[in-house]
């Protein structure tokens, strides 16, 4: 279920709730009771994932591309982890 937040437009509260997408947005304020409540436009959350077996490198198809600049002199500062 996704987390939405809210602020009450009467008491400027601020708070989360988790429900499920079809559901109505919440009107009433835990604290203060009034009908002022409004949900606020977020960013999201991430993608978590939980549980055992997920590393960085399981979907990862081979290994890192070829520095472009393996062969030449001048120092690569373009590409992780080399020294030219």
């Amino acid at each position: 279920m996704p987390t939405y937040e809210y602020e009450c437009k009467a008491c400027g509260h601020r708070f989360e709730a988790s429900h499920s997408m079809s559901a109505a947005p919440l009107k009433t304020c835990p604290e203060c009771r009034k009908d002022k409540v409004v949900r606020l436009i977020g960013s999201g959350s991430g993608l978590i994932f939980k549980g055992s077996g997920f590393y960085a490198t399981d979907y990862r198809k081979g290994g890192a591309p070829p520095c472009p600049s393996a062969g030449s002199k001048p120092s690569c500062s373009g590409c992780p982890g080399t020294q030219h």
